[in-house]
C-alpha cells in the first residue's frame, strides 16, 4: 500500500458495506458473486471488515444487509442495530425494508427506534421495480425522515434504472436519495446524464472504479458535484485497499477529497 499524503487523510468513512452474521456470510458472499460474476475480494464477516478496512485506512464503516423476503427485515435490522452497538464510534448502520412486509409503517418506525439512520434497498436482487406502488408508499413514509440508499443500475434489467429513479425523485422531492455506483451500475454515464440536476440526489462510487477510467470517474464527480458524492467499497466485493488506489487516481482535488470521503457522510448520516 502506498505511504504518501493521499492516504494520510485522518478519516475516510466507507459508505457502503454488506455485513452478515458469521453463519451465513460464506453463503451470501457466494450468492452475491454469482448474481453478478464476479469473484469476491473479502468474506462477509465483521471481523474481516474491520481487518481490511484498518489495512487501508478506512476510519468508519456504514453497514447494511437486504432483505430478500418479508420475514428477514425485523432480524436484519437488529442485527445491524446490535452491530453497531457493538462498535460505538466505527459503525452506523442502515436498515433494510421490503416490498412485500404486511406492515411498512411498523418496520420503518422500529427500524428509527433501532438508532438506524437510513433504508438500503437492492430492487434487482429483491426483484422488483424501485418505482413500484408497494416501494413508492415507503418513500411516501420515509421522506423527511430517512435518506435511501438504492442499488441503481444493471444493463440485465429494468428494475433501477435512471427512468424509474427519476420518477421517484419527481414524485418526492422532499425524499433523500442515494444512488449506488454513480447512480447506474454498467450505465455509469447515461446514469449520470439522467439524474445529474436532481439536487436531492447523491450517489456514491462503489462498484464502479474497477470498470471505468480514472477519467471517465472524475467526469461524473464534478458533473454530480464532490458535495454529493460518497466513498464507498462495496465490501466484500472489493479490497478497500484496491478501492482507495482507484480513488486516488482520479486526481481530484483536497477539498474533493476531503469532501467525499468524510464531509458529506458527516452531514448526510450525522456522523461525529
Amino acid at each position: 500500500m502506498r505511504k504518501d499524503s493521499e492516504y494520510q487523510m485522518r478519516k475516510i468513512i466507507d459508505c457502503h458495506c454488506h455485513v452478515y452474521p458469521e453463519k451465513i456470510a460464506a453463503k451470501a458472499v457466494e450468492s452475491i458473486g454469482r448474481f453478478y460474476d464476479i469473484e469476491m475480494d473479502n468474506n462477509g464477516t465483521l471481523d474481516d471488515l474491520k481487518n481490511a478496512g484498518a489495512a487501508a485506512g478506512i476510519t468508519h464503516y456504514v453497514v447494511f444487509s437486504v432483505a430478500t423476503t418479508p420475514h428477514q427485515v425485523g432480524s436484519i435490522n437488529r442485527f445491524i442495530a446490535t452491530t453497531v452497538e457493538a462498535h460505538k464510534g466505527l459503525m452506523t448502520g442502515l436498515g433494510t425494508l421490503h416490498p412485500d412486509s404486511p406492515d411498512q409503517k411498523a418496520d420503518i418506525d422500529e427500524l428509527i427506534a433501532l438508532g438506524l439512520k437510513g433504508v438500503k434497498l437492492h430492487p434487482d436482487i429483491q426483484g422488483v421495480a424501485i418505482d413500484d406502488d408497494r416501494c413508492m408508499k415507503m418513500y411516501e413514509i420515509c421522506q423527511g425522515k430517512l435518506p435511501m440508499l438504492f442499488h441503481t443500475g444493471d444493463f440485465r434489467y429494468d428494475f433501477s434504472n435512471p427512468d424509474r429513479v427519476k420518477h421517484i425523485m419527481d414524485t418526492f422531492p422532499d425524499l433523500k436519495v442515494i444512488g449506488a455506483h454513480f447512480g447506474g451500475w454498467s450505465i455509469w454515464e447515461k446514469a449520470t446524464e439522467e439524474l445529474k440536476e436532481y439536487k436531492n440526489f447523491m450517489v456514491d462510487c462503489s462498484s464502479s472504479l474497477y470498470a471505468i477510467s480514472p477519467e471517465v470517474a472524475k467526469k461524473l464527480v464534478r458533473e454530480y458535484g464532490a458535495e454529493r458524492v460518497l466513498f464507498g467499497t462495496d465490501y466484500p466485493m472489493w479490497s478497500p485497499e484496491d478501492e482507495l488506489q482507484r480513488f486516488f487516481a482520479m486526481g481530484l482535488t483536497d477539498e474533493e477529497n476531503e469532501l467525499i470521503l468524510h464531509k458529506n457522510a458527516e452531514r448526510l448520516f450525522g456522523i461525529e
